[in-house]
């Protein structure tokens, strides 16, 4: 495939790519068409490690963004992995210049579990 022309950028998380994967595998499949090899392991790899669902994934971004050393990567990442332990988040923030204090890893991770439910 080659790609002429990006028209449009937007950070997706990995629920919201799964939602937009399953869309694009039924209108196919009411199309009878044959879904490639990339497709297939697109969604395969969606399928798997997508742990809620797409509004409660944009939601928790959302909610993310709210907190004061947030970026919108670190907030994708996070919904995309939904880290449980302090260890976990700690290694999303390795490369940046500043750390997480405990109160603000906590927070991070209560708004991560509350997702889960």
């Amino acid at each position: 495939m080659i790609v002429k022309e990006i028209v449009d950028e937007e950070l997706l998380t990995l629920a919201e790519v799964k939602e937009i994967l399953n869309e694009i595998m039924e209108e196919r499949s009411n199309n009878e068409e044959e879904l490639e090899y990339e497709l297939r392991k697109a969604i395969n790899h969606a399928d798997m490690f997508a742990r809620i669902n797409g509004q409660k994934s944009r939601e928790l971004v959302s909610k993310l963004l709210e907190m004061e050393k947030m970026k919108p990567e670190i907030a994708i990442r996070i919904a995309d992995i939904m880290p449980l332990s302090r260890d976990e988040l700690r290694a999303l923030y390795a490369k940046e210049r500043y750390t997480l204090t405990e109160e603000e890893l906590d927070k991070i991770i209560d708004l991560v579990t509350e997702s889960m439910e």
